[in-house]
């Protein structure tokens, strides 16, 4: 941040200070705490006028309904991270931080000690009576709110790619810490450039070798291959997520500016887009294969219309799945048959038929419910799920499950790959087809077929065989993918001889089984600096799509060079960014430590060794100086010890050992092991605040941002899978 920058910040919160007077005596009020905002009016009439005409509501809850949506959404979050790591946060919040809330009063508020949600499993979501708004700005939480900050993962709610939904896949992968390489894989894709960088972002906290982000159209993204037994297979993915753009009207607790620029607009305005993502979803859909259509909309226009049209033209090739036991303890609604349309201005159509034609531009013919009863029954849109705010004290929200029978009727043929893998889709428009009825159908690239496709398809693959042979794949050379952004550096597989492989092998003593040819770098000449490692899935991918696909990022860090341990035998230090993929290769220089080692690990810069327990001494002893691993398993006969394993990047000096593991990580770790952190962090944030003022009150605004679609927040040591 420039000093011109810093120097307006401080001036105004200067200016704050002097218009708001007393409060808390930082120009805050305190009624502020309770998280209104006076300044909006939340009323909207044409939103009461259409919704209610719909009669998305029960009878007798609509003033709840209303109610609800003028309260402030509370603040949830969600443990993540490998399961015994998320029971041990689990476990800190009972025992520590939940206890801290009992009997407390903030602004005449009872603070109300969190709650499991009832519906998620394994209590490992909760939810408060507090706004996210109060639990930033009160003292008396303050405590609590830097645990929840601290183990955060920073989310943007990106249509492509929301972070909690996309971690929720990667950890359904990483179930079993054991497999350092689960099969299958995430793609994440979203069409912004900029926001791509920030999924990067938080796919890095995931720590996942099983997880590609691209930057694609979604509702064009391309066809990618597979090489299965020495033959191209068109890749179709068995789970597809959908989380469209949309209106948004389910997110007005949080989002408060819905209530003054609702329109019916808005979703008239997005419905074809919705259509186009989701039918070019299906499309890449596997044969029994799942898609997860969802937004966090109330209306009819961007759901179950979305839904029938598909239905309708899959011509029984698609069938909504019955989820509602799935997920026992969720309240929701089932999905309507018949709704109107309505344009900003409150004009009402029941019937495409009774549109004028100069409003046919806005209105839709697939925006309407079918009129034959036959197909509606058949299509048992009763499966859609409406999330009501009222119902669990939630945002709105809805899903739709869909099953993949046969091929979609526009595709001639479909092989049935079945590969392990989640996709995730993101936004935008492309060019379309309208047909005579008015409904929209993406251009679909066809599956290529007989000798002509032979011909093609061999071309292509003579192009880009001598890169292939080398291991690098490049970002597309079209100049039209140069317009998106930034260059990418390529993905440089490191060949079969590759001669720095050897030292890393013998030092490390990695086990024959080790995938080497899944390594990567990111530069084709000179020193390489870091070495990266993907999925061999992920590596099929990269290395037959390279031309077609834009890859922003994929691979973990598993090793960086560190020129002081060339001496020593190798030259790259393992990395704890990798080191839960790696560490199951691994067998030397291995250190198996107690807790208290870790804490003095964790707590103490370049520790001297005798600082450590005599056992840890011993087997110091008698290693060479470098990189080592510093491994704790717990003692099941010390319960009120940290329980669950943990492996960590060191060093080995002549007189010290060192941890090479992030700060965030470290004060991760020594929560969970009930080291009090708070103090130190407190201090560390006084002075940052000293240095550059204001800056707090921004980060705390993030921090809200930060917050998924639905309002909640993540907590888990991101840097475990």
């Amino acid at each position: 941040m420039g000093r011109r920058q810093r120097d307006r910040r401080r001036q105004q919160q200067q200016q704050r200070r002097e218009r708001g007077g007393g409060g808390d005596g930082q120009g805050r009020d305190p009624a502020g705490w309770a998280g209104g905002y006076p300044e909006i009016v939340k009323e909207n009439a044409l939103f009461e006028r259409y919704y209610a005409a719909l009669r998305i509501v029960p009878e007798g809850e609509w003033e709840p309904f209303m109610a609800a949506l003028r309260e402030p959404l509370p603040a949830t979050f969600r443990i993540t991270g490998y399961k015994s790591h998320a029971n041990e946060i689990l476990h800190c919040l009972k025992n520590k931080y939940f206890k801290e809330l009992q009997d407390l009063v903030v602004d005449g508020q009872k603070i109300e000690v969190p709650q499991p949600l009832s519906w998620y499993p394994e209590e490992l979501a909760w939810h408060t009576n507090l706004s996210r708004k109060i639990l930033r700005k009160s003292p008396e939480l303050e405590k609590f709110h830097q645990f929840l900050v601290s183990e955060t993962e920073c989310i943007l709610d990106m249509c492509a790619a929301p972070g909690s939904k996309t971690a929720q896949l990667i950890e359904m992968l990483h179930a079993d810490m054991n497999v350092p390489f689960p099969e299958g894989f995430v793609i994440a894709n979203d069409v912004d450039n900029k926001r791509c960088y920030l999924l990067v972002h938080q796919a890095k906290r995931l720590n996942s070798p099983c997880i590609m982000v691209v930057n694609h159209d979604a509702s064009s993204i391309p066809n990618l291959q597979m090489d299965v037994n020495g033959k191209k297979e068109i890749l179709f993915y068995d789970r597809i997520l959908c989380d469209v753009p949309c209106s948004g009207d389910g997110t007005m607790r949080k989002n408060i500016d819905v209530w003054k620029k609702w329109t019916t607009q808005n979703s008239l305005q997005l419905h074809g887009l919705q259509l186009r993502i989701a039918t070019r979803g299906v499309e890449q859909l596997a044969e029994g294969g799942r898609m997860v259509y969802s937004t966090c909309s109330l209306n009819p226009v961007e759901n179950e219309a979305v839904i029938t049209s598909l239905l309708e033209k899959s011509q029984g090739a698609l069938e909504l799945a019955d989820v509602s036991s799935e997920l026992p303890g969720l309240k929701w609604m089932p999905g309507i048959t018949q709704w109107k349309v309505m344009l900003k201005d409150g004009q009402w159509f029941e019937d495409w038929k009774e549109v004028p034609s100069n409003r046919q531009a806005q209105i839709r013919p697939t925006m309407f419910p079918i009129k034959d009863e036959e197909k509606l029954k058949a299509m048992h849109l009763e499966r859609c799920l409406r999330i009501l705010p009222h119902h669990q004290n939630t945002g709105g929200f809805f899903v739709a499950v869909l099953i993949k029978k046969s091929p979609m009727p526009w595709n001639k043929r479909q092989p049935k790959l079945q590969w392990k893998l989640l996709q995730k889709t993101g936004d935008t428009a492309v060019p379309t087809s309208t047909t005579e009825d008015g409904s929209v159908e993406t251009i679909e690239e066809q599956p290529p077929e007989d000798e002509q496709a032979r011909e093609v398809q061999d071309s292509l693959n003579s192009e880009c065989e001598q890169s292939k042979k080398d291991g690098v794949c490049g970002p597309p050379p079209s100049k039209r993918m140069k317009l998106f952004g930034f260059k990418e550096d390529p993905f440089v597989f490191l060949s079969e001889d590759d001669p720095l492989f050897p030292s890393i092998q013998k030092f490390y003593a990695l086990d024959p089984s080790f995938p080497k040819m899944n390594l990567l770098t990111r530069t084709q000449e000179g020193k390489k600096r870091h070495l990266y490692m993907v999925s061999k899935e992920l590596r099929n991918v990269l290395v037959n799509n390279s031309e077609k696909m834009k890859v922003i990022n994929t691979g973990i860090k598993v090793w960086s060079r560190n020129s002081d341990g060339e001496q020593f035998g190798c030259a790259f230090r393992l990395a704890q960014e990798g080191i839960y993929t790696l560490y199951p290769f691994i067998n030397a220089r291995i250190i198996n430590v107690c807790i208290d080692d870790v804490k003095v690990l964790l707590t103490q810069e370049n520790p001297f060794l005798s600082k450590f327990s005599n056992e840890t001494q011993k087997l110091v002893k008698d290693m060479a100086m470098g990189s080592i691993v510093l491994r704790y398993d717990p003692d099941p006969n010390r319960l009120d010890t940290l329980q669950c394993p943990v492996v960590l990047c060191g060093w080995h000096g002549k007189t010290s050992l060192r941890a090479f593991v992030p700060k965030n990580e470290r004060l991760h770790y020594l929560r969970m092991m009930g080291v009090e952190v708070f103090q130190a962090k407190r201090k560390e944030e006084d002075l940052r605040s000293k240095m550059e003022e204001g800056n707090q009150d921004d980060n705390a605004e993030l921090v809200e941002e930060a917050a998924d679609g639905d309002g909640t927040m993540q907590l888990g040591c991101s840097k475990q899978h």
